[in-house]
């Protein structure tokens, strides 16, 4: 999985991730569908303000679904990239990929401002 992270990096690094759309920036619908889901906001938004990684049964103590469901969202958000899994003994502590975010949120941003720069915006 890390390999298919770094890959995506290179590429963006390089000017050569078209995106989905053949958009330089625009993020795969993958990685969309990953952070548009609530409880999925909702726990990267938890790890956010506890700063610091945590475990499986820490984060699910603050969501009314079983541990099992929180397991599964994590795994999709580590596997978009968007958080680190970190084997340490028998637990994995889960963990923000700040910078990776912010270069696919600022991608984003940028590729939409090219196709539509502010002065077209100000006319909406």
């Amino acid at each position: 999985m890390m390999t298919q992270i770094n890959k995506h990096l290179k590429k963006a690094q390089k000017g050569e991730d078209r995106g989905c759309c053949g958009i330089p920036g625009i993020p795969d619908s993958r990685f969309l569908k990953a952070v548009s889901d609530s409880t999925r906001l909702r726990i990267l938004a938890h790890l956010v303000e506890a700063k610091k990684p945590q475990i499986v049964s820490e984060i699910a103590k603050s969501f009314p679904i079983d541990f099992s469901v929180v397991s599964r969202h994590l795994a999709i958000l580590r596997n978009e990239g968007i958080l680190l899994a970190e084997k340490q003994g028998k637990e994995v502590y889960y963990s923000v990929r700040y910078e990776f975010l912010s270069s696919i949120f600022r991608g984003f941003a940028s590729a939409i401002e090219s196709c539509c720069p502010p002065k077209e915006r100000e006319n909406e």
